[in-house]
């Protein structure tokens, strides 16, 4: 990247730092940082624009719809505000305003509008920090903000669920592994990624089997 470009990136994040100063402890700073560290590592290994990879993971939470009543717009509206005050070319902002549009896991039926190898990177960065023990973590800090159970037998997880009933679900905490968390190992989009999420993956599945074993009572 150019000297203007790597000043252009240090001042996204100082702005996204501001704007998420008091997000939800899955989706604040350090959410932003993982990601971004994830998206270069995986970078190293894909034929992509690292420009663009570095905005779209610094900016692909910057207004994340779950914390703002569903609005699906407000990110791709403040990305783009942001990146024009910083005089950044207009075809990479729209690349990045894609990559914020369709990063984000909907629902086991929601189909991807855009594509493109820098998406492919930012995603899979995303999604590495859903799986193993951060995503764990993630996973029952979001559950406690929303006061939902951590587990009810009763309650059976859904993998068909449409975007709407995906957005609406109020389900225990255990579900969101089967609704959306083991199922993100198999929809990695580079060899990096995939390598990496099985090894998360498959800790989170012991994870689930200790679980199972201390709600049951046994030793």
């Amino acid at each position: 990247m150019t000297a203007i470009e790597n000043q252009q990136i240090e001042a996204t994040k100082t702005f996204v730092q501001n704007t998420l100063k008091d997000a939800e402890g899955g989706h604040d700073w350090f959410h932003i940082q993982r990601v971004y560290h994830n998206a270069l590592l995986i970078s190293k290994r894909e034929s992509v624009n690292t420009f663009v990879v570095s905005l779209g993971a610094l900016l692909h939470d910057i207004a994340d719809s779950k914390f703002h009543n569903g609005d699906e717009t407000l990110g791709p509206q403040m990305a783009r505000t942001f990146l024009f005050q910083l005089n950044i070319d207009s075809k990479v902002i729209e690349h990045v305003v894609h990559i914020i549009e369709n990063i984000s896991f909907k629902g086991g039926n929601e189909k991807q509008q855009f594509r493109s190898p820098e998406l492919d990177v930012v995603q899979d960065a995303d999604r590495l920090d859903a799986l193993g023990a951060i995503g764990i973590a993630r996973t029952f800090n979001y559950g406690g903000y929303k006061n939902r159970k951590l587990f009810d037998p009763s309650i059976k997880p859904k993998l068909d669920m449409s975007k709407e009933a995906y957005k609406a679900s109020t389900a225990p905490t255990i579900n969101h592994f089967y609704e959306k968390l083991l199922l993100l190992k198999d929809r990695m989009n580079t060899k990096t990624g995939k390598a990496i999420a099985t090894k998360r993956h498959n800790y989170m599945l012991g994870f689930l089997d200790q679980f199972y074993a201390e709600w049951d009572g046994e030793k």
